[in-house]
């Protein structure tokens, strides 16, 4: 059986991937700092630090695929990109795939044109976040061609504030942010939790990025 190991299991796109790994009959083991008020079943929790090297080394040693859903916050801010360059490192030599929630903000608002986050009206509060976490694309886009990693940006608007419902669809673009006819973009937790899963499942997507919408 697949071991799926989440690196924040207990957020807001982290839990959703855990109750859809393990609706599939995944095994699904979530770390995070502290455990959550509901569990969901079928999850085993683990807690933990994971700027500990010793703890990190422990979370994804048996892992066929971690995932990264952790957010450069609180005490990861400007320090998740060196926490992702180790996972990759021990996904590597587990011989395991790396896959990590990424951001919208790196991507191209058209083809070849400037990204989301760079354009006047993306919130300032993100920018250090959309930052960091374009540095972790950039450094497994630099990685060795050993690792098998996957970066999945969700839809422009994406998070708690805005769950949504799950449809059970999506569609799938690469580089450039998706939007509807109305010029909106959008994914709920669900679905891109669907999405992630999906690309555990049947993999399609190797040593690249690739986003998500309606």
């Amino acid at each position: 059986m697949t071991h799926v190991v989440i690196l924040g299991g207990t957020g807001y796109a982290g839990g959703h991937i855990a109750a859809e790994a393990a609706k599939h009959g995944l095994a699904v083991t979530s770390w995070s700092r502290t455990l959550p008020d509901q569990q969901i079943g079928g999850v085993a929790y683990r807690t933990g630090d994971l700027l500990n090297p010793a703890v990190l080394a422990e979370a994804v040693a048996d892992a066929d695929v971690v995932v990264g859903a952790l957010s450069p916050r609180g005490a990861l801010d400007g320090k998740l990109r060196e926490v992702y360059a180790k996972v990759a490192r021990l996904a590597e030599a587990a011989g395991g795939r790396f896959g990590v929630v990424g951001g919208a903000g790196s991507l191209q608002v058209s083809e070849g044109g400037p990204t989301v986050a760079s354009g006047p009206d993306f919130p300032e509060a993100f920018r250090s976040e959309a930052a960091q976490l374009a540095a972790v694309l950039d450094d497994l886009r630099g990685s060795d061609e050993g690792l098998d990693w996957f970066y999945l940006s969700p839809a422009g608007t994406f998070g708690a504030y805005a769950p949504g419902e799950a449809t059970g669809n999506y569609r799938v673009g690469g580089e450039v942010l998706l939007t509807d006819d109305d010029g909106e973009s959008f994914i709920s937790g669900a679905d891109y939790a669907l999405a992630f899963v999906d690309e555990i499942l049947r993999p399609a997507h190797h040593r690249a990025r690739f986003t998500v919408a309606y």
